[in-house]
C-alpha cells in the first residue's frame, strides 16, 4: 500500500509542478505585455502634451480679435 501512496504523490506533486509552470509562463508574458503597455502609454502621454503646447501656442498667438 505505501507503494500506491507514493505514486499518488508522484502524480499529484507531476501535476503542480505542470501548473506552476503554466502559471510562471503565464505571469512572463503578463509582465513583458505590461512592459509594452507602459511605454506605448509613456508615448502617448507626451504625444498628447505635444499637441496641448500646439494647440496652446497657436491660441495665443492671435490676441486681437479678427473683426478689429
Amino acid at each position: 500500500m505505501g507503494d500506491a501512496r507514493i505514486e499518488m504523490l508522484e502524480m499529484k506533486v507531476a501535476h503542480l509542478e505542470h501548473a506552476l509552470q503554466e502559471l510562471s509562463d503565464e505571469l512572463a508574458r503578463q509582465q513583458r505585455d505590461l512592459g509594452e503597455l507602459r511605454v506605448r502609454n509613456q508615448q502617448l502621454a507626451q504625444q498628447l502634451t505635444a499637441a496641448h503646447d500646439a494647440t496652446a501656442a497657436s491660441a495665443t498667438a492671435v490676441e486681437v480679435p479678427p473683426h478689429y
